[in-house]
């Protein structure tokens, strides 16, 4: 731990001016000139995977030490003395067969700093995942910014195995096995936040292809407030949640924020006189006082073996990760009817095709008519960025054939022109379009009678229930995403 100073290279500790002083209480004391951001916070988190506490020093007293610790000359650049040593590695690395090319055959402190650096840069942008890439020639880093994957970096394909050992070591994985996938996790620490990053592998012709899903709490969501759904379905949502008992269903195709809106859900409804389980796969945060239980298929822990267990630990509210079958949809259904609240998500186009889909696996209607309470259908729009936002006169042509409703043609439309925040695409966030139907009486009868998926559609007519491209619409209307964005995620619905 006394040479805690040799994992970080000089030139980094004089960039930033830091220089690992000691330790105490398993936290590594960094003297800095300033304090530092979170961003440099995090990489140094991830380097010495513990606490930091910063002690500010003088910049000369700084610079002094870091010149005694590292042997440089004043006016010396760390590059200079290390350039040899690195070209020596670069050439062993090319060479070496696959096997023993991992990080101890490369320069460690620079794979260490180019990991910890797009980890950082990635937490820094909101990206939701990280993927790490081979190819033959080729070898890049890309991000999922607003559900869009864009180019981050592409480092030596030299460096390849190198940067794919580090992050498998991270996540506790096996570095010597490359034949089979592994799922692993990373957890990052600081003073001001929590993230879980959860690692997977995937052996391709030119290497492992890894991606890192980034889940920072602190950026989730968890209020039912804040997820601009619009006054009236927020009302009709918490009225419902307030049930003793029935089914509330989030459907949408995957990365369309179902799990985001179940927790602010839960979070709604936690209190101490309550008792909430959830089955899920995985747990992807976790909530204080909310007991969450997860999905391991290989030793026979499935989402309809574990609920059967959950009836059994006197819940009051249940939810459940997804729907994947008739038996796991069987015995939601129940119990449903049998006073438990019980929330999940399935995989549908639009909100009344929900009733179909639970008919065609096996539900009979009328527990269909009889459980379900709400089903909100919803998908996610990038948001205009506020800083590059612009007129735009082009989109009314571009998507004339769509058949635009009045208030679209009438209305002045925008987009963003794109600039530094938001990475040169215009966006900046997403938001969600979400249609909701409460089943009412009316709704419950229909289905009861087996009415088919159009009844039920002319039935939400009558009552100008919004659909998803209305409130996609609408979104464009006020300015805030763009005639493009909605198209894409409603008009194949």
């Amino acid at each position: 731990m006394d040479n805690l100073w040799k994992l970080l290279p000089a030139e980094y500790a004089l960039a930033h001016a830091i220089l690992p002083t000691g330790h105490r209480n398993g936290t590594v004391l960094m003297a800095a000139a300033v304090e530092p951001d979170i961003n440099l916070l995090n990489e140094l988190q991830l380097l010495f995977d513990r606490q930091i506490e910063i002690e500010l020093w003088s910049r000369q007293e700084l610079l002094e030490a870091i010149r005694e610790k590292y042997q440089l000359r004043p006016g010396q650049s760390p590059v200079d003395k290390e350039t040899a040593q690195f070209e020596h590695l670069e050439r062993h690395s090319q060479q070496a067969p696959p096997a023993a090319n991992t990080v101890a055959g490369e320069d460690d402190h620079t794979v260490i700093h180019l990991v910890n650096r797009f980890i950082s840069e990635a937490i820094r942008l909101k990206a939701s995942d990280i993927h790490v890439e081979s190819y033959e020639n080729l070898f890049r880093i890309r991000f999922r910014i607003d559900g869009k994957l864009v180019e981050s970096e592409k480092p030596p394909v030299a460096k390849r195995q190198a940067i794919i050992s580090r992050l498998k070591i991270m996540a506790d994985m096996d570095i010597a096995e490359k034949r089979r996938p592994q799922d692993g996790r990373i957890r990052m620490k600081n003073s001001h936040q929590t993230i879980d990053i959860r690692v997977s592998t995937l052996p391709t012709d030119f290497g492992e292809k890894i991606v890192l899903r980034i889940l920072d709490k602190s950026a989730l969501q968890l209020s039912l407030d804040a997820l601009s759904m619009g006054e009236d379905i927020l009302a009709r949502f918490k009225q419902v949640l307030q049930l003793p008992f029935g089914m509330v269903l989030v459907t949408g195709p995957t990365g369309s924020g179902k799990t985001t809106t179940l927790y602010a859900a839960l979070e709604f409804l936690n209190r101490e006189d309550v008792n909430i389980i959830t089955i899920e796969d995985p747990v992807e945060y976790n909530l204080t006082g909310i007991n969450q239980t997860m999905v391991k298929a290989d030793i026979g822990l499935t989402f309809s073996s574990i609920l059967r267990t959950v009836l059994r630990q006197d819940p009051n509210i249940i939810m459940l990760g997804e729907i994947r079958d008739g038996e796991t949809a069987e015995i939601a259904v129940r119990s449903a009817l049998t006073g438990h609240l019980v929330l999940s998500t399935l995989h549908t186009n639009d909100a009344l095709s929900t009733v179909v889909r639970l008919i065609d696996m096996g539900i009979e209607p009328f527990l269909v008519a009889n459980s379900l309470k709400l089903v909100m259908a919803q998908r996610l729009v990038r948001k205009i960025c506020p800083h590059c936002k612009t007129v735009d006169n082009d989109s009314r042509r571009q998507f004339e054939r769509y058949d635009l409703p009045d208030r679209v043609l009438k209305s002045p439309l925008y987009r963003g022109a794109g600039c530094s925040h938001c990475y040169h695409t215009g966006f900046s966030g997403r938001q969600a379009l979400i249609e909701a139907v409460v089943i009412d009486d009316d709704f419950a009868q229909l289905i009861g009678n087996q009415a088919d998926i159009y009844r039920l559609r002319e039935l939400a007519g009558s009552k100008q229930i919004p659909t998803l491209r209305d409130a996609g619409i609408q979104k464009v209307v006020d300015g805030e995403t763009t005639l493009g964005e909605v198209v894409a995620e409603t008009w194949v619905v």
